[in-house]
């Protein structure tokens, strides 16, 4: 299998590069970013056999090319996937699939009018920690009373993962809240029913709110509590704290411990501890056997709907 991975030399694009590296049977054939030099040095480092686009229409144009994944700035994210199936292709869209729900919906249409896989970047499904949480709830080993949640990063300069200057501006709401939303959904089997959102000052310069606070009820009364912010100092991250009727867990990641900080056991939870390799490999894996990945663009559609909700929130 051929895959073209978009937006190849930033900070996920990267992430998703070593990621296919690891997967036997699928061939990085082709990457695109504007920025040539860098993108050019990254084929000669990694030794890959691909040719490298500055635009993502001429690779779509290439029938050599089976799947994409875009790890590209927010804004562009649903007509890229939308360009990327009208030309036949599979798509991995990192998260969020749109950044509005009439985006999400076209998004969601495309897929099912051609057929082809689509899936959003909702990792945090597949790290191995909250996998394990997913498979205790499934046998019914756990019940969720409540999710607390802290999203924190330090930037009020607009700047990525990596440290470096960025072009496009990042969203506590249609970003980095859509992980959590998504997997307090996922986790209790439910769409909540009832939230609240409040957000602090818009920055004057960035023209985004640097902090968030979000919850959510679902019918059968399981909470979620989520704190963002792009103005703290200190380790930076998302951190979940899974309150159960059988225990508590706190989650980092691909990390699991229990209330009192001993590491849960891991091992046998997923063939690799990286999520992101997980998430390619469900991709890959949907698309040879015909099947609707998990954290396809439709199961993931009610996070969309209840981020709208709380968007018309914070503007009210």
């Amino acid at each position: 299998m051929n895959v073209c991975i978009v937006g190849a030399t930033g900070a996920f694009g990267r992430k998703h590069i070593d990621a296919v590296l690891e997967i036997s049977d699928v061939n990085i054939t082709a990457l695109v970013s504007p920025e040539q030099d860098k993108r050019d040095e990254l084929i000669t480092e990694l030794k890959l056999e691909a040719v490298g686009y500055t635009e993502l229409g001429a690779a779509l144009s290439k029938d050599s090319i089976d799947a994409v994944i875009l790890a590209t700035p927010t804004q562009m994210h649903a007509s890229q996937a939308i360009a990327c199936m009208e030309a036949g292709k599979h798509v991995l869209v990192e998260i969020p699939m749109a950044d509005n729900i009439e985006d999400s919906y076209k998004v969601v249409e495309t897929q099912k009018r051609t057929g082809l896989v689509a899936m959003a970047g909702h990792t945090r499904r597949f790290n191995p920690s909250h996998q394990w949480i997913h498979n205790k709830i499934q046998a019914g080993e756990l019940t969720i009373q409540q999710m607390d949640v802290q999203t924190y990063f330090f930037r009020r300069t607009n700047t990525n993962a990596k440290g470096e200057p960025r072009t496009w501006t990042d969203h506590l709401l249609w970003h980095h809240a859509c992980h959590t939303v998504d997997l307090f959904q996922y986790q209790v089997g439910e769409q909540a029913n009832k939230l609240q959102a409040l957000q602090g000052p818009i920055h004057p310069e960035l023209n985004i709110a640097m902090d968030m606070s979000i919850g959510m009820k679902t019918p059968s009364g399981a909470l979620c509590t989520l704190s963002l912010s792009f103005n703290n100092e200190g380790p930076f991250g998302t951190f979940f704290r899974y309150i159960c009727k059988e225990g508590t867990y706190i989650a980092r990641y691909d990390d699991l411990f229990d209330g009192y900080d001993n590491p849960i056991d891991l091992k046998g939870v997923a063939v690799s501890n990286n999520g992101i390799e997980l998430i390619d490999r469900e991709f890959f894996d949907a698309i040879r056997t015909g099947r609707e990945p998990n954290s396809s663009v439709a199961s993931c559609l009610p996070a969309m709907e209840t981020l709208n909700e709380l968007e018309k929130l914070l503007e009210a």
